[in-house]
């Protein structure tokens, strides 16, 4: 269901001040970190316009553990901060839960809730063991209100049980050349073999977001969904702060937070047309580190 993803670049570990020259590609090379890479200039020169850094503008403090920025459309890095460093991720583990849904699921199927989805732990849309819903509802579920309990119901109606399913993540993971991430669990529980980076969470972002059904959900604020018989209503309400705020055009994208992992942040925002890409993990702030970093993006660049 997804359209064919614009070219991803592999970079070079640069200094913030000097991002103009990196970006994102997917790779199959089985290595621990990814830090250097040659830059390809192909996909840039097919790029109707291309980020180019003010030198002037210095980098701006980003406390979080690992963060950073790119360009949308030609996954060039604007800026990054431990970006290859594996750290917990929390929910923004769903992105890779809704992208296999979306990719081998129709939005029209019904799923039937587990008992075991039902009683999941953290954040619930609080599904009825033995509940039928439409799938498109669970991934809304899990989009917009980072319901854990929908994406066990997604797992297990796509894989049969959540392990399998968990396979699957990782399949797709090497697939999509995030060197740097493992999955243990399709809702980001703490556990030592569920963790990321900032960088390949760039990468799955800039993956995703070409999907109009996500587009769309991660910009909603509240939606309310029931299930095929009507008996169950289920409210959901964005985690994400930024959405509908006054100054940045912030598109959403997807929130997470446990002890391990911190506050973290996937954003999507645009200004004059062109679209950025943030993630800031264990942040002490992920909202406003977040804005800090998408102002100085839009300010320190000219596409």
């Amino acid at each position: 269901m997804l359209v064919s993803l614009l070219s991803l670049y592999i970079t070079s570990s640069v200094s913030p001040d000097l991002p103009q020259t990196a970006s994102l590609k997917p790779s199959t090379n089985k290595v621990e970190t990814v830090k250097s890479a040659s830059f390809d200039l192909s996909n840039l020169a097919n790029a109707k316009t291309i980020p180019i850094k003010n030198p002037y503008h210095i980098a701006p403090i980003i406390h979080a553990e690992g963060s950073i920025s790119v360009d949308l459309d030609t996954g060039t890095i604007l800026f990054e901060k431990n970006a290859h460093k594996k750290l917990s991720i929390a929910s923004i583990t769903k992105l890779m839960t809704i992208l296999i849904i979306l990719e081998e699921n129709e939005l029209t199927e019904i799923v039937n809730v587990s008992e075991n989805a039902a009683a999941t732990e953290g954040s619930q849309m609080f599904l009825h063991a033995s509940e039928q819903i439409a799938l498109e509802n669970l991934l809304y579920g899990a989009i917009i209100h980072s319901a854990n309990d929908a994406a066990v119901a997604l797992a297990e109606h796509n894989a049969g049980s959540v392990e399998k399913f968990v396979e699957k993540m990782n399949r797709k993971a090497k697939e999509l050349g995030l060197l740097n991430t493992h999955f243990q669990n399709p809702i980001g529980l703490d556990h030592p073999e569920n963790y990321s980076s900032a960088y390949d969470i760039a990468k799955l972002s800039q993956y995703i977001y070409q999907d109009s059904f996500v587009r769309h959900a991660a910009s909603m604020k509240t939606l309310e969904v029931k299930s095929t018989s009507g008996k169950y209503i289920h409210k959901l309400e964005s985690t994400n702060d930024l959405i509908e705020n006054e100054f940045i055009h912030f598109k959403g994208l997807k929130t997470g937070h446990t002890d391990d992992a911190g506050l973290c942040l996937a954003s999507i925002a645009e200004q004059d047309g062109h679209n950025i890409i943030t993630v800031v993990l264990n942040s002490p702030a992920r909202f406003q580190e977040t804005k800090i970093l998408t102002d100085w993006t839009f300010r320190a660049f000219n596409w």
